[in-house]
């Protein structure tokens, strides 16, 4: 079992909670537990986050296809799985359309095919123009968390020295 990390996690991390200059120790977190194999993200993630020009662009290029997992043969039925899941609910069309084409769809696949706990901001039950990541993780049974559960449970203190 492993945290797959949402986009927004990262993304309001170095916005907010977890910006690189007050917070490096949460940072220094995610490269250690990524390590170990308990943290990491997917691809398409990677990808989103190196597209910018900014610390966190930086941060994810020093990361690999050890924390941005492609995708591997035990997702394939996930991915069939999760869009058969999608296409039997009531979202528009467009929210169908754009919900398998981004990384979302691989998260939750990926969580699903391994067992994976995904954890993201996004909070679910907020109408059918949008598929919401908690909303298809309950869908296919896979557990989801928001980053401050992950971090409680997981028992992180980031002390002032």
């Amino acid at each position: 079992m492993a945290y797959l990390l949402d986009a927004n996690v990262f993304i309001e991390g170095r916005k907010r909670h977890f910006a690189f200059d007050i917070c490096p120790g949460f940072w220094d977190w995610l490269a250690r537990e990524m390590e170990t194999g308990r943290v990491r993200s997917i691809e398409q993630v990677g990808i989103e986050l190196r597209a910018g020009t900014d610390e966190l662009a930086t941060w994810a290029a020093d990361r690999g296809d050890e924390f941005f997992l492609p995708a591997d043969a035990p997702m394939l039925p996930s991915l069939q799985a999760v869009s058969q899941w999608v296409t039997t609910q009531t979202y528009t069309p467009a929210a169908l359309n754009t919900f398998l084409q981004i990384a979302d769809y691989y998260l939750v696949a990926r969580a699903h095919a391994h067992g994976d706990i995904v954890v993201t901001h996004e909070i679910g039950g907020q109408g059918r123009s949008r598929v919401k990541i908690p909303d298809a993780c309950i869908g296919m049974g896979v557990r989801f968390m928001n980053p401050f559960d992950m971090l409680r449970t997981e028992r992180v203190r980031f002390v002032l020295e």
